[in-house]
């Protein structure tokens, strides 16, 4: 049972430290190296709420878990996520913020350019990340952390 409860703290200590250094490192410093860590760290915290939400349904026999992560992807995104009022725009944007850190590992190349990060994948594509975009994401952390405690405090 605690398992679940340690991927909660995590994320939300992954969350609180995302808002700090996005409200306040980054105007402070304004090195846009910054934004590249934040997606990390948010996309490690809205795993750790996946991940508890996962361990709480398994735990009460809901589901099954596997060791391939897609496949458990699949289970929260077409089973868990109804049960913890995540919408399907909201699943949009965790599989968008995903796909962006793994761009952000496979890129060969990152650079700024008129207030916004471009990462340059290996075909020399261009994905673009903006200080909005950051926020929208750190908002959808924070609204999956909130609806992750309000449920399982409620069952």
């Amino acid at each position: 049972m605690e398992k679940f409860l340690e991927n909660l703290r995590e994320a939300e200590k992954k969350i609180r430290i995302a808002d700090h250094m996005i409200y306040v490192t980054f105007p402070l410093i304004k090195d846009k190296r910054i934004l590249l860590v934040l997606i990390s760290e948010l996309k490690k915290a809205i795993a750790n709420c996946i991940n508890a939400i996962l361990q709480y349904d398994y735990l009460y026999q809901r589901i099954s878990l596997y060791e391939d992560t897609k496949i458990n992807f699949e289970t929260f995104k077409n089973k868990s996520s109804k049960r913890f009022d995540i919408t399907n725009q909201e699943i949009a944007l965790i599989i968008k913020l995903f796909e962006l850190e793994q761009n952000h590992k496979k890129s060969s190349m990152e650079f700024t350019r008129d207030n916004k990060i471009v990462i340059l994948s290996e075909d020399m594509r261009q994905r673009i990340i903006t200080l909005e975009e950051i926020k929208q994401f750190l908002q959808l952390s924070k609204d999956i952390l909130k609806n992750t405690k309000s449920k399982i405090a409620n069952i």
